[in-house]
């Protein structure tokens, strides 16, 4: 079985972030980076699948010089082969646009079965993949929990839902699938993986290569025009309401009415 994993590199969740210059994004210039966790856990999957299949699992991402090493990380974990979709043209995309470039990526090969997290950690917008489906005209299911490959080409998949409860699905593969987190334990890169990775393939494809012009992908492509990015405003400081029982209990209702206006 043959499987295209989609893998975006995010801020580190620990990364202290600081608002550029511009106001538009975060500062990335000292910041640290890693997989997105959902997609993360999309790999490993992807690799489970592969090992019970003898197939083969192809990572793709799309982003700067530095996403290299998610994919180089990627490929230490188990992953056979890389695909970086690398090009000045692709900067300022949102899902709209950078699921049309993925999409043609992976429309390059025949692939059994796409999958990819449920969201970015950074955006969570939770729509490429979903958009990636409908590019390449394929069944989709998203906040995937479980994942059966039967004979016959289909599979069985698990979906999250409200409440505690779950819907099961069968897909005809080829199929896309976006990966919740929590559906398994990735694993960690070996002193053996690691040194293998370092003989593993990175392709790097740009606009030309996929095929598409430079007005269908990144900003130029984008739907999506952010204006600016800001953290939240701090809360006020607490209260502290000092008295006996009765007499806080008053204060407290005096200003629930008449600052909190909730009663």
């Amino acid at each position: 079985m043959k499987i295209a994993v989609c893998l975006k590199q995010v801020p580190d969740t620990e990364a202290r972030l600081r608002v550029n210059d511009a106001g538009t994004w975060i500062e990335e210039e000292d910041l640290s980076f890693a997989i997105n966790e959902s997609d993360e856990c999309a790999l490993e999957e992807a690799l489970k699948i592969a090992e019970a299949t003898e197939g083969e699992v192809v990572v793709f991402s799309l982003g700067p010089a530095r996403v290299g090493e998610a994919l180089r990380k990627a490929l230490a974990l188990g992953a056979d082969r890389a695909v970086h979709l690398e090009d000045e043209a692709f900067a300022g995309g949102d899902a709209l646009s950078t699921a049309r470039a993925l999409a043609a990526a992976i429309e390059r090969e025949d692939f059994d079965l796409i999958l990819t997290g449920s969201q970015s950690d950074d955006l969570g917008f939770g729509v490429t993949a979903s958009l990636v489906a409908g590019h390449l005209a394929l069944p989709h299911a998203w906040l995937v929990m479980g994942i059966e490959v039967e004979d016959g080409g289909t599979a069985r998949v698990v979906r999250e839902m409200e409440s505690g409860k779950n819907e099961i699905l069968r897909l005809t593969l080829p199929a896309v699938l976006e990966v919740q987190a929590g559906i398994n334990h990735p694993r960690y890169a070996s002193l053996k993986g690691i040194m293998q990775a370092k003989r593993k393939p990175i392709d790097k494809l740009g606009v030309e290569d996929l095929g598409l012009s430079a007005d269908e992908v990144g900003a130029q492509g984008a739907g999506l025009e952010v204006l600016s990015v800001g953290f939240p405003d701090s809360g006020a400081a607490a209260q502290i309401l000092e008295g006996d029982p009765a007499s806080v209990a008053a204060q407290l209702v005096e200003k629930l009415q008449k600052e909190a206006r909730v009663l």
